[in-house]
């Protein structure tokens, strides 16, 4: 009588690319646990493999967290987000609105904040890369926007200028921070939040760069 076939329990080989990406998304989710101050000892484990092993991949940690940071924050900074700000077809207004929910639909995860809080509180590189594509791609566009909506000659933004859309942005994120990190009462409409913080920006970046009561180019 033949003998059963034993079960074996090893792991599947996986091509090198996807082994590396496994290790991406694996450390995306125990840097969120863990935050940055963990080993690579400690990462290896929960990886299930060996320090060696995951050298062979990532040189370094930081190597590693240079990964997570491409994948986390630069692969969800779409293209187009910075096009439906420009986009003069329509009001200043109704697009801040458009992009505003189409960006908290993608940074409102718990993965994604705790990673951006853990590394701000660590030092690492990670905010500091984030903001400075934010400010590339999205404060700097909408208030070059709000002037041409004002009818205000083009002009570079002044510092307090960006601070009145970033004041506006971050309040917007805090909201996903106090909701999922905090578990804080907040106003359930998520929109009303968007469409109230979009309407208190514009009103107030047309006070400051026009002048006046706010209601049009005097």
């Amino acid at each position: 009588m033949a003998e059963p076939e034993k079960k074996t329990a090893r792991r599947r080989r996986l091509p090198s690319a996807e082994r590396r990406q496994e290790f991406i998304n694996k450390a995306i989710d125990f840097f969120a646990e863990e935050g940055f101050e963990s080993s690579t000892r400690g990462l290896a484990k929960r990886l299930g493999v060996t320090q060696p092993l995951l050298y062979r991949y990532f040189p370094s940690k930081e190597d590693l967290i240079s990964e997570v940071y491409e994948t986390v924050y630069v692969h969800r900074l779409k293209p187009d987000w910075t096009e439906m700000i420009t986009d003069r077809s329509q009001p200043l207004e109704q697009r801040l609105n458009r992009f505003y929910e189409v960006y908290t639909d993608a940074i409102f995860d718990k993965t994604w904040l705790r990673i951006f809080l853990f590394s701000g509180l660590k030092g690492v590189d990670i905010n500091r890369r984030y903001v400075e594509l934010l400010r590339e791609r999205i404060i700097e566009p909408i208030v070059d926007e709000a002037r041409h909506e004002f009818g205000l000659d083009p002009e570079t933004a002044k510092d307090d200028e960006l601070e009145f859309a970033w004041v506006m942005h971050t309040g917007i994120f805090y909201y996903g921070v106090r909701k999922l990190i905090y578990e804080a009462t907040v106003l359930e409409d998520k929109t009303r939040m968007i469409e109230d913080a979009v309407a208190a920006f514009l009103l107030g970046l047309r006070r400051k760069m026009v002048g006046g009561s706010g209601t049009g180019p005097s």
